[in-house]
């Protein structure tokens, strides 16, 4: 059941908070000026996770960044991650049953553009229900090249 939803002044400009009520739980909304959520129940807009430092046979060093991008898992490699000397480096995730996901190379040709693009952030399909480790896989030897993980499971 519902109870009485009330609207409490907040000291940012343009920013209303309403508190949704039941017998069992109670769910915080804010909402921004141009009517756009700005967090749930589950997450704040914004909100960051950072893993460890990568460490393995061929990465060691950066992390990678999580937050929540139009209720997508976005991650980010830090801008001090060197991408390995290898010839096939991909995005890895482990989920928290240890279900591995083989994800985008890291680097991707050029084509008839030229060049390289590095891939540097993700976003994850929708089926990765959660993340525990981050790694960088070589799809040609398959060998792990470096792994990172969150000190929490993110959700």
């Amino acid at each position: 059941m519902m109870r009485a939803v009330r609207e409490f002044p907040l000291t940012l400009p343009g920013v209303a908070m309403l508190v949704l009520g039941t017998l069992a739980a109670t769910t915080v909304l804010a909402q921004s000026r141009d009517g756009k959520p700005m967090m749930d129940d589950k997450h704040m807009m914004g909100d960051k996770h950072t893993t460890s430092v990568f460490k393995g046979a061929k990465v060691n060093g950066g992390t990678v960044t999580h937050e929540m991008k139009d209720g997508k898992h976005v991650l980010t490699l830090s801008d001090d991650f060197k991408t390995p000397d290898t010839p096939a480096p991909h995005w890895q995730v482990v989920d928290s049953k240890g279900n591995v996901y083989l994800l985008n190379r890291l680097m991707v040709k050029g084509g008839l553009v030229g060049g390289d693009k590095f891939n540097k952030t993700i976003t994850l399909p929708s089926y990765i229900q959660d993340i525990a480790k981050v790694q960088i896989w070589c799809a040609w030897a398959e060998v792990l090249l470096g792994e990172a993980s969150f000190e929490s499971t993110v959700k």
